[in-house]
C-alpha cells in the first residue's frame, strides 16, 4: 500500500461579487472623461479669459484707481462667467456623441458599470475639469490684480509726494481705499459662485443630451434654457402676477423645476454692502447640488431606457 495520505481537493473560490456602486469605477470614469476633453483641447477659454483679464488690467487708465480695480474685477469675473458656461455647454454636448462615434460607450456598458456610473463619471469628469479652470483662472486674475494694486498705490505715493502731502494719515487713507476695492476675499467667493452656476448648467446639459437626438439640439436647448435661467426671478413675478394661494405656489415650483434660477448666483449686491455671510454661501452651494442631483435623477430615467 503507498504511504502517501490522500490529497483534499480545496474548495472553489467563491465567485467575486460585484458591487451595485463602486466610486472608484466613477473616479476612473471621471479621469478618463477629463482626459478625452483635454485631448480635444477644449480648455482654449483659459487662454481667452487670460488675455480679458490682461487687457482689462490697462484700460480704463483715465479712471481713478478704485474706479480701475472695479473694471477690472467687473470685467474678468464677466469673462470668467461666460467661459465656464459656454465651456459646460459645449464640452457637455459633446460627450455623449464623441463616445458613441469612437464606440467608448458600449465598451464600457459591456462591462458590469452600470449606466448611473456612467453618468456619474461623466458628470465628475467635467467638474473636475471645471473646478481646475476656474482655480487656474482664479489665480491669474488674483495675480493680475495685485500687480495693479501695487502699481495704483506706487502712483497715489508719488502723486502725494510730489504734492509735498505724504503724511502718515493721507498714506494709511490712501493705502486702505486701494485695499478695499483691490485683492480681497470676494474675488474668490464670485469665483466660488460661478463654479456652482456652471454646474447647474453642465447637470442641464448632461440631462438634454440624454434624449437629444443631435448635439446641436443639445447645445442650442441647453443655451435656450440657461438665458431663461437668468431671468426666472423676472419670469415668476410677471407670471404670477394676479395668482394666490396654491396656484402661486404651484407655477413658481414648475417655473423653478424647468429653469434653473441662475440668477440667485449672482451676489454683486451683497458684496458691495461688504461681504457675504457664510451661512448664504452655505444655502446657495445646497441649491446648486439640490439642482445637479434633481437632473441626474431624472437624467438616469431618460438614459436607462435609450437604445444604444
Amino acid at each position: 500500500m503507498s504511504s502517501t495520505s490522500p490529497t483534499v481537493a480545496s474548495p472553489p473560490p467563491k465567485p467575486r461579487q460585484h458591487a451595485a456602486f463602486s466610486l472608484f469605477r466613477v473616479w476612473t470614469l471621471a479621469t478618463h472623461t477629463a482626459t478625452q476633453l483635454l485631448r480635444m483641447r477644449i480648455l482654449a477659454f483659459l487662454a481667452v479669459f487670460c488675455l480679458v483679464a490682461l487687457g482689462a488690467a490697462f484700460f480704463f487708465p483715465q479712471l481713478s484707481p478704485e474706479q480701475q480695480l472695479m473694471q477690472l474685477k467687473d470685467w474678468s469675473m464677466g469673462s470668467m462667467m461666460v467661459a465656464s458656461i459656454v465651456f459646460s455647454i459645449t464640452a457637455t454636448a459633446l460627450l455623449l456623441p464623441k463616445d458613441l462615434e469612437d464606440r467608448t460607450l458600449y465598451t464600457i456598458l459591456s462591462k458590469p458599470v452600470p449606466r448611473y456610473e456612467y453618468l456619474l463619471g461623466k458628470l465628475f469628469g467635467m467638474l473636475l475639469l471645471l473646478f481646475c479652470g476656474l482655480l487656474l483662472m482664479d489665480l491669474v486674475l488674483s495675480l493680475v490684480l495685485w500687480l495693479k494694486q501695487q502699481v495704483l498705490l506706487s502712483g497715489m505715493i508719488a502723486m502725494l509726494e510730489q504734492q509735498q502731502a505724504a503724511t502718515p494719515e493721507n498714506l494709511a487713507f490712501v493705502e486702505a481705499s486701494i485695499k478695499k476695492y483691490g485683492l480681497t476675499s470676494s474675488v474668490h467667493v464670485q469665483v466660488w459662485t460661478v463654479f456652482l452656476q456652471a454646474s447647474v448648467v453642465t447637470a442641464l446639459t448632461l440631462l438634454i443630451s440624454t434624449f437629444a437626438s443631435t448635439t446641436l439640439f443639445t447645445i442650442v436647448t441647453s443655451v435656450a434654457f440657461t438665458i431663461a435661467g437668468f431671468g426666472v426671478a423676472l419670469m415668476r413675478e410677471w407670471v404670477l402676477k394676479g395668482l394666490y394661494g396654491w396656484t402661486e405656489k404651484t407655477v413658481g415650483a414648475l417655473l423653478a423645476i424647468l429653469c434653473p434660477d441662475l440668477g440667485m448666483f449672482n451676489l454683486t449686491t451683497e458684496l458691495t454692502k461688504g461681504g457675504v455671510p457664510l451661512s448664504v454661501l452655505g444655502q446657495l452651494t445646497g441649491y446648486a447640488m439640490m439642482y445637479v442631483a434633481a437632473y441626474m435623477v431624472v437624467s438616469h430615467l431618460f438614459f436607462v431606457e435609450k437604445e444604444l
